[in-house]
Parts: C-alpha cells; sequence; structure tokens
C-alpha cells in the first residue's frame, strides 16, 4: 500500500482507533504499578513502562501467527495476570522518603509492567497486524502511535488513582476480566469446551475474573492489615513498659 492510496489512510484509520481502544489496559497496568512511586520517579516509571509495553509489541508482531495456536498459553498468561493484578492491588511499603529504596521501587514497577504487558500485548498486535495487511509501514506507524497514548493515559489515570483511590480496585478488576476471557478463549480450552461454548462463556469468565481479583486482593489486604495492627500494639506495648521501668 501506498500514501495515495484510499486503502492505506482508511487501514491507518483503523489502526489508530485500534491504539485508542485497546492501548487503556497497558495504561492502566502502568498507572497502577507506578502509583506510589514518589513524583519524579513516577514520570520515568511511566516512559520507561510505555517503552517496554511498545518493545514486546515490535517482538511480538513476528511471532503473532506462531503464538495464536499455542495451546495454553493464553490460560498461562491469565493466571499470570490474575497474580499481577492481586499484587498491584494489595498496598505495598511506602518507601518515598529513601532515594536508594525509591529506585528498588522503579525497577520493581518496570518488571511488573513488563509482565503484565508480556502477557497482554498479543492481542493488540494482532489486532494491529490485521488491520495493517500485510504493510510493515502501517505496523510501524500503529506502535508509533501507541507511544503517546500509552504514556499519556498512564499519567491521567495516575492522576486519578491519587484523588480516587476507589479506581485502583476497578483497575485491577479490569486486568481479572482481560485474564478471564484469556483464559476461556485459549485454544486448548475452545478445543475441549466447542467454540461455541467458549464464546458463550467468555463475559460469566471475564466476570469471574475480576471477582477472583477483588476478592483475593480484599482478604490479602484484610490479612496485612492486621498483621500492620498487631506489629503497632506491640510496638506501643514496648514503649509503654520502657516508659514504666525508666
Amino acid at each position: 500500500m501506498s500514501f495515495d492510496s484510499p486503502d492505506f489512510w482508511l487501514s491507518l484509520g483503523k489502526i489508530i482507533w485500534i491504539n485508542i481502544l485497546l492501548s487503556g489496559d497497558n495504561a492502566v497496568v502502568i498507572a497502577l504499578a507506578c502509583r506510589s512511586l514518589p513524583a519524579k520517579t513516577r514520570f520515568w516509571g511511566i516512559v520507561l513502562g510505555a517503552g517496554v509495553a511498545i518493545l514486546l509489541r515490535v517482538l511480538f508482531t513476528g511471532l503473532v501467527t506462531t503464538l495464536l495456536d499455542v495451546p495454553f498459553l493464553k490460560i498461562a498468561g491469565s493466571l499470570a495476570l490474575v497474580w499481577i493484578a492481586v499484587d498491584l492491588v494489595i498496598p505495598h511499603k511506602d518507601d518515598r522518603e529513601s532515594g536508594v529504596e525509591a529506585a528498588e521501587n522503579l525497577w520493581r514497577a518496570v518488571r511488573v509492567i513488563a509482565i503484565a504487558d508480556l502477557v497482554m500485548s498479543l492481542d493488540n498486535v494482532i489486532a494491529i497486524a490485521g488491520a495493517a495487511k500485510g504493510s510493515w509501514l502501517l505496523i510501524g506507524i500503529g506502535l508509533a502511535t501507541s507511544v503517546p497514548l500509552i504514556i499519556a493515559g498512564a499519567a491521567l489515570i495516575t492522576k486519578l488513582f491519587d484523588r480516587f483511590p476507589i479506581l485502583i480496585s476497578a483497575g485491577a478488576a479490569l486486568l481479572g476480566w482481560v485474564a478471564g476471557e484469556m483464559f476461556v478463549t485459549d485454544p486448548a480450552m475452545v478445543s475441549y469446551l466447542g467454540e461455541k461454548l467458549a464464546h458463550s462463556m467468555e463475559y460469566p469468565a471475564a466476570a469471574a475474573g475480576a471477582a477472583i481479583v477483588l476478592g483475593i486482593g480484599w482478604f490479602l489486604s484484610s490479612l496485612a492489615k492486621r498483621r500492620k495492627r498487631r506489629t503497632e500494639g506491640g510496638t506501643r506495648a514496648t514503649a509503654k513498659s520502657k516508659v514504666k521501668t525508666h
């Protein structure tokens, strides 16, 4: 396809629209992973996370036809995504005051983003490759336009998380929703259930994935809060005993 071809511009419009629709989940992952970083480190977390997302899309472009037919790959990916979503929704120790620990948190965030994008980028690449109709120029433009969308989306969502913490749970539920869809659309599941039944189970499986993430996240967060209360109670008791001794 050439620049003066109507098909080129029609395909380009499709790719940009696909990017707008499908970059949101990547932005949510980046925002969740970077939300507890200090402001300066958060910027680099978003930029590096977006870079990882685009790099993985480039790598997947050459493998997409092979990866589509690998049984159990989506199942493994969906389980990994559930684990990532739960890990992101559980409150972690806030280490903003220490530069060394903040840097460690930055690389932890980038690692989490890399694993999540490894799981989630496949569908994005499939959609872009399909709309590009074999044109590497269009694929390249599509990947390039993903960068500002993901960075801008992650920055906006991170600010929303700061202002409305309840949205953190909504973001984790979205990842669980994607995991549920991936699980039931794996070639092995489609072969076992039959294409018609597997397709009819996409929404129930997605809802179950979101519920599982929120349920496990709530349970683990409750345990963490109880441990924190016990630790604080023990610290106060020790301090009182020292005061009485003196």
